[in-house]
């Protein structure tokens, strides 16, 4: 694969992680997922990809949208808790969303004002991924650098948790191709 190429494939599949995992998805999206043909087949990521397709072919939206209520939100709280300050100093809202925030603030991001969600949501991360690997020219943060300070402490335990929570059907599986993604990025971003 061609670095363009490669670069583009790493943004997109960012770009459904971030989807998939901000909000439940529509049937439409679904249907894309569907539709989705994988080219290696034989590979972990590959076995990710064709677990996510069998798990959109097999599952509706409302019914997901039910799992992800219980996953992510619950009463009191989801049964998987999605924030990089959780997995990394136990609690919301601690010094690696400050971190964060200060890297988002040199890439020119800011908080939404109409959104609850602190910027170190799981989702938020691999958007910015997604960002960094399409902005034109050179970002003052760089996809190596931002995934090894944000993503890199945390991202592969809470895909791990998420393939072994009770609730995950549909999400067991994204969680399957989030966990193989997170491992190609970690050694891709190692040579």
């Amino acid at each position: 694969m061609e670095e363009i190429e490669e670069t583009q494939w790493r943004a997109q599949t960012y770009a459904l992680l971030a989807n998939l995992l901000a909000a439940p998805p529509q049937q439409d999206l679904l249907d894309n997922i569907v539709n989705l043909k994988v080219t290696e087949p034989e590979t972990s990521l590959g076995q990710g990809w064709l677990a996510l397709i069998d798990a959109a072919t097999q599952n509706n939206a409302e019914q997901i949208a039910d799992e992800y209520q219980e996953l992510f939100i619950g009463l009191a709280h989801g049964e998987v808790i999605p924030y990089g300050s959780y997995y990394q100093s136990g609690f919301l809202n601690e010094k690696p969303l400050a971190r964060l925030r200060i890297d988002l603030g040199k890439l020119g991001l800011e908080r939404q004002q109409d959104k609850a969600e602190p910027e170190d949501h799981i989702a938020g991360e691999c958007d910015v991924m997604r960002l960094i690997l399409t902005a034109n020219g050179i970002p003052v943060i760089d996809d190596k650098t931002f995934f090894n300070a944000h993503l890199r402490p945390w991202a592969a335990k809470f895909f791990a948790d998420l393939i072994h929570a009770k609730s995950a059907v549909f999400y067991k599986a994204v969680a399957l191709l989030g966990k193989h993604f997170i491992e190609m990025e970690l050694e891709r971003l190692e040579q």
